[in-house]
């Protein structure tokens, strides 16, 4: 079977860890080995992650008014993020197997409402004071985050991954690939058919399930930090739902900046007939299976055969 992961951003960087390489690269090792499960039990593999931390540091580090803009940033992330995952994950497979980073543009519309209305979280959070200081500082947006704040762009809605025919060839050459980082490159045709970058962050999670539609896999992991999709969360009475149908993830009542985009992503891939699971990123194979997680399929107990 054909499996596209989306690794959260916990992947490479967990909240409140220092950014530093070191912590990264043993997040990555953790990441490789759950992602080297699925290999072994005989699935093709594609990887997808995030990249918000460190898209983040890097504007932080690159002043408004002379630094690069985020499609250019998110390329370098890209390659950074890919470059630690690749290397764990060919390690922890004793180099049985070619591993590959990509990466990856994703063409959006220069259209979209969500150029007037950014909410994509990016960069390291702040208290309220300093959030605004720096906002002030480089021309930024910013919006509460839990009890922090952080920046806040446009995300703008995946429409094509020209690239779809690059990750093609390379699974069928027997490469495990790892594309469309940070939700991928942000590009938009021009009238010639050209294509050029905007600033922008595409959403991970709504990537990964286009990409998955467009490579016609079987399963879509929607990997994160928590065990499953809950009905009021945070609560007394709390519920880990294992299953949902693909409208009834899109009616669940989910934070906008966490588990919504999630469920929106496996709802749009689970109701072309793929299975869909969202949980923890050690529980790969287990969600899969249906025994950990959340699975959003058309059927109840849609297990990946």
């Amino acid at each position: 079977m054909l499996v596209v992961a989306a690794l959260g951003g916990n992947a490479l960087l967990q909240r409140g860890q220092p950014m530093t390489a070191e912590n990264q690269r043993k997040n990555a090792l953790v990441a490789a080995r759950a992602l080297a499960d699925v290999l072994r039990a005989g699935h093709r593999l594609v990887i997808s992650h995030g990249n918000g931390p460190q898209v983040g540091l890097l504007a932080l580090q690159n002043p408004a008014e002379d630094g690069y803009p985020l499609d250019v940033l998110g390329a370098e992330t890209a390659g950074m993020i890919g470059y630690l995952i690749e290397q764990e994950l060919e390690n922890v497979l004793d180099h049985d197997r070619p591993v590959a980073t990509l990466l990856t543009q994703v063409v959006v519309d220069r259209n979209d409402p969500a150029f007037g209305d950014p909410t994509k979280f990016v960069g390291p959070v702040y208290d309220h004071e300093q959030a605004q200081a720096i906002a002030s500082a480089n021309g930024w947006h910013i919006a509460q985050d839990g009890a922090k704040w952080r920046r806040v762009v446009a995300s703008p809605a995946p429409m094509e991954i020209p690239d779809t025919r690059v990750i093609q060839l390379l699974l069928d050459a027997g490469v495990v690939v790892i594309c469309t980082g940070g939700g991928g490159i942000p590009v938009i045709r021009q009238h010639d058919g050209s294509l050029i970058g905007i600033e922008a962050v595409v959403d991970k999670d709504a990537s990964s399930a286009l990409l998955a539609r467009s490579l016609g896999a079987d399963v879509l992991l929607l990997l994160t930090d928590v065990d499953g999709v809950y009905q009021d969360f945070g609560s007394d009475t709390a519920m880990k739902r294992p299953w949902l149908s693909p409208k009834d993830a899109l009616r669940f009542d989910a934070p906008a900046g966490s588990m919504a985009p999630k469920l929106e992503a496996a709802a749009a891939f689970a109701a072309a007939g793929g299975l869909a699971g969202i949980g923890r990123l050690q529980d790969a194979i287990e969600i899969m299976d249906g025994n950990a997680g959340t699975q959003v399929s058309n059927e109840i107990g849609g297990n990946a055969q």
